[in-house]
């Protein structure tokens, strides 16, 4: 571990109990044997080129961005960026989908590293713990969508705009292109995936004809633009149409960020 990773690690300031970990489980000591192959794949092997960052404001956040990629190495990225970049490093909880706790190992070792199942009840502890929250508001439909719709938004849930006007939390909207080539999924058996437990089985040029190696994603280059803060007044118990008004805000900020990480790139390697 280098000097200067080891140094921003020591200034994590992550709120624990009296044992060292916290209510759901996040050991901030593991982050010390997560963080140098975490932070080998954003600047080696992703090559993450990351903007607006210092916009991220101290205190509770919600960090609302675009999913892709099949595996959520995008989130792992934003979250690279906050330890990294972001001035002073702060910790990401990463809202995960419900149907991660199922899996063996996978689901304690994200545990450890500070994630969390995406209940509104959780979300508003740890916005009440002054966090950084990353949330995903098209789930596993952005995580799952066909190549052919890449860097098309998703329908957004909208359970994290109620949040944020209830918890007076400001909305950061975050903008990810290079995760939806890191591995193109050309069709989704979603009957087969039911019966195995799983929201989707996507079918890529090397899954699952490598097996597991194929689930190994390319080593497009990430852009991660991050916007100014937007606040939105109201107790969260606002009309649908209230509601959806201001995700569509949401949508339209992250939209433009997508666009403009796109229009800098020149290839999805460069």
């Amino acid at each position: 571990m280098s000097p200067e990773l080891r140094g921003r690690i020591d200034r994590l300031n992550p709120v624990t109990g009296p044992l060292g970990v916290d209510a759901f489980g996040f050991d901030p000591g593991a982050i010390r044997y997560a963080a140098p192959p975490i932070e080998w794949l954003y600047r080696h092997y992703f090559r993450v080129v990351t903007k607006g960052i210092h916009q991220v404001p101290p205190g509770r956040v919600l960090l609302v961005g675009n999913h892709s990629g099949q595996l959520p190495f995008d989130g792992l990225m934003v979250g690279a960026a906050m330890m990294l970049e972001h001035e002073p490093p702060r910790v990401v909880r990463s809202m995960v989908e419900r149907w991660v706790p199922r899996l063996p190992y996978v689901s304690m070792a994200l545990a450890r590293l500070g994630q969390v199942v995406g209940t509104p009840e959780n979300c508003r502890r740890l916005l009440e713990q002054e966090e950084a929250i990353l949330v995903f508001p098209e789930g596993v439909r952005g995580l799952n969508k066909p190549f052919a719709q890449r860097y098309k938004l998703a329908r957004f849930g909208t359970g994290f705009m109620r949040l944020a006007a209830q918890t007076r939390t400001p909305v950061v909207p975050v903008g990810i292109v290079g995760a939806e080539e890191q591995a193109p999924a050309l069709a989704n058996l979603d009957r087969l995936a039911k019966p195995l437990g799983a929201p989707a089985l996507p079918i890529t040029p090397f899954f699952p004809w490598l097996g597991p190696a194929g689930l190994l994603p390319l080593p497009t280059r990430h852009r991660i633009h991050f916007g100014r803060p937007m606040e939105f007044e109201g107790q969260g118990d606002e009309e649908d149409e209230v509601i959806q008004s201001r995700i569509e805000e949401v949508r339209e900020a992250i939209r433009g960020l997508v666009d403009a990480g796109l229009q800098e790139r020149e290839g999805i390697f460069r």
